[in-house]
């Protein structure tokens, strides 16, 4: 009897290459996209799952306030936790020293449940001399658990990264401020990308570039408008053909505003963040926990690959808290109930001046 040969066609599903293995830090999404930790849980699900592979994500500085910052340390650090490669650009003279300011990720809810009790351990201290007769892959559970690092942690602000993974083989920083051109920082970012090119099969690590204030008023290309957006766009060409995501902030404000349209048009995911003025009573009046926050997030694209449909956000913009002044987090703006006694409501303003039954 012949053996039933098995059916092929051109819509059969490959199933050697549906599921890539992935190294750390890593995670698949909708329609092949990997996506990558911003090092900010809520903008990861903001973003449908965090910073595409692949894309570059722009986000526009505030003159008044660092915030962008923030958005920048986590970013670098998450990708430090994960032993990615990182190339940081800066404007300091120094920007090696940019990176002792790296949040340390916070212990997790699952670390802190499983911290021995002495109590219990001095109960329990006969039972130790049974652990010869476990396997070892009982044994070793605990400590396999606790060196896989998560895909997006939360950063302490307060406490540091560890000196080993600031000093790592896999960190190279350049300075832009006495560059008279931007073929240096070019020819870094191609060195740097091409140790990364993407291919069909599994992807064993990810970089990330990370540019801070790339007009910055002290740089020496900073009225080299032209020269700038070139380098933007051949960026972009590089970071697209490799395993690589790149963030650039910049200050809209020292750009002209045909020029600023054309950085946003670049981007692939845009973000902008705005200071919120000291004491502002009104806005105090208008949202609730307006005393936490620091400032807003705005959203204003989202990067979606290999799909038509776009990613459609619950809201566009978010306040960023600092929760017990060590944790960042970002929450959809409440709107604070209206007193009774004060007059109308929201809801009530907009009301027929006649009072009645309503006909239908």
């Amino acid at each position: 009897m012949a053996t039933a040969k098995t059916r092929t066609s051109s819509f059969s599903r490959n199933f050697s290459t549906a599921v890539a293995s992935l190294g750390s830090g890593l995670k698949c999404g909708p329609n092949g996209t990997v996506f990558v930790s911003s090092g900010i849980p809520d903008l990861d699900k903001i973003l449908g799952g965090g910073f595409s592979l692949g894309s570059l994500v722009m986000v526009m500085e505030d003159a008044e306030a660092p915030h962008h910052m923030l958005l920048l340390r986590n970013f670098m650090a998450q990708g430090l936790v994960h032993s990615q490669p990182l190339l940081y650009a800066s404007p300091a003279r120094d920007p090696r020293g940019f990176l002792g300011t790296l949040p340390s990720p916070a212990a997790s809810k699952d670390d802190k449940s499983r911290e021995p009790d002495p109590d219990q351990e001095k109960d329990l201290r006969i039972a130790w001399q049974y652990k010869k007769y476990f396997g070892e892959n009982q044994l070793n559970f605990d400590g396999q658990r606790d060196g896989k690092h998560e895909y997006s942690n939360e950063f302490d602000l307060r406490k540091p990264l560890e000196r080993h993974l600031i000093n790592a083989r896999c960190i190279d920083c350049v300075s832009i401020q006495d560059s008279s051109d931007l073929s240096t920082l070019q020819d870094r970012c191609a060195t740097f990308l091409s140790q990364l090119p993407r291919n069909d099969g599994s992807i064993c690590c990810a970089g990330r570039i990370a540019i801070q204030s790339f007009c910055a008023p002290h740089c020496a290309h900073s009225n080299m408008e032209w020269e700038m957006l070139s380098f933007i766009r051949s960026l972009k060409s590089m970071v697209r053909s490799s395993n690589s995501v790149a963030v650039i902030t910049f200050p809209p404000s020292l750009l002209s505003p045909s020029l600023c349209k054309r950085w946003q048009h670049m981007a692939d995911t845009l973000l902008s963040v705005k200071a919120i003025q000291d004491e502002d009573k009104e806005l105090a009046q208008l949202l609730t926990g307006y005393q936490d926050m620091v400032g807003f997030l705005n959203v204003h694209k989202v990067v979606r690959f290999n799909t038509q449909v776009p990613l459609i956000l619950e809201a566009t913009t978010f306040s960023i808290k600092l929760q017990k002044r060590r944790y960042l987090v970002l929450e959809c703006l409440n709107q604070a109930p209206v007193d009774g006694s004060s007059g109308t409501s929201y809801g009530m303003s907009g009301s027929c001046s006649k009072t009645g039954n309503l006909d239908f």
